[in-house]
């Protein structure tokens, strides 16, 4: 079935001409929202490796976890090149000469064609952000920020450590560089209304957004989150509350937007709930056939509007 969105796996083999994966690398960084900077212990989220970073081969450089990863990669996926995903906590929290050293380290390692850095809006001074402009000009790249949401209230509830405006501005001065950036952006979020949710597509777009990685709010082990949902006080969506959310979020996005993420489960030894989004390529082929079934595709609602 012809994808309905402009998926990233596609863009990769149009400039690269072949399988191209991403492999996942922990630098040792830490997080402002851990060390006492922004806060202590993390977004309500976050597990103790750092959100979305289970599995990590840690303790090792960024070339050593490169090599490995690529061993699985070629093995698993037949994949060709890769691409140096600096993925655990704040990938951009050192000064702008260590970072240099780490991401050319990973650059070095035999058919690795490009660099994904993920991080935080506050995680990037004048210096650093003209260190990825030199990236960005040089080598393919992109720079994941983690937004979640653009209300302010939710960032709160969540404990991100900054407003939206800080996001705003910290993709203006990326903007200004000619950086790719990527958002991650949670749907199901505790006290946000389905309009809310579906209002962070335009926002996306007024922003200027290049790609975004879709999540599902899920629960993991040994975080604040999983307290509250204990609880009773985290209601989560259902499988198919979720797929039609995605549908109706991708439908009101620009088309052009890479399409990085439609959903996430956390890894089954962590994961609490829900159980659902284990099932990862069940939830990938229902969005797929909800979009076939309306006759729509990423961009629809936004071409209406327009």
């Amino acid at each position: 079935m012809e994808k309905k969105y402009n998926a990233f796996s596609d863009e990769l083999k149009r400039v690269f001409g072949c399988r191209v994966h991403r492999i996942s690398v922990d630098a040792g960084f830490s997080c402002p929202n851990r060390d006492g900077t922004a806060g202590n212990g993390g977004c309500i989220y976050c597990g103790g490796k750092g959100s979305g970073a289970h599995g990590i081969q840690s303790g090792v450089s960024p070339a050593e976890q490169i090599e490995a990863g690529k061993e699985v990669m070629t093995r698993k996926y037949k994949a060709k090149k890769f691409l140096a995903y600096f993925q655990a906590y704040s990938n951009t929290y050192a000064p702008a000469e260590k970072l240099k050293r780490l991401y050319d380290e990973a650059l070095a390692v035999d058919d690795v064609v490009g660099l994904i850095v993920g991080t935080r809006p506050d995680c990037l001074p004048p210096e650093t952000i003209a260190l990825l402009g030199e990236y960005a000009r040089k080598t393919y790249f992109w720079l994941e920020l983690g937004l979640q949401s653009p209300l302010d209230r939710t960032l709160e509830y969540l404990g991100r450590g900054h407003d939206f405006a800080s996001f705003a501005e910290a993709v203006r001065a990326c903007k200004r560089e000619g950086i790719r950036i990527s958002a991650h952006v949670i749907l199901g979020l505790p006290g946000e209304s389905r309009d809310e949710m579906l209002s962070t597509a335009t926002v996306l777009n007024d922003l200027g957004i290049d790609g975004v990685k879709i999540h599902l709010l899920h629960v993991m082990k040994e975080t604040p989150l999983a307290e509250l949902y204990t609880r009773g006080e985290v209601p989560l969506l259902e499988r198919d509350e979720y797929v039609g959310l995605v549908c109706d979020f991708l439908e009101r996005l620009r088309p052009e937007i890479s399409i990085q993420r439609l959903t996430g489960d956390g890894g089954r030894d962590h994961l609490i709930a829900p159980l659902w989004s284990l099932r990862k390529f069940e939830v990938l082929n229902a969005i797929d056939y909800e979009l076939e079934r309306r006759g729509s595709r990423q961009g629809s609602a936004f071409y209406v509007r327009e």
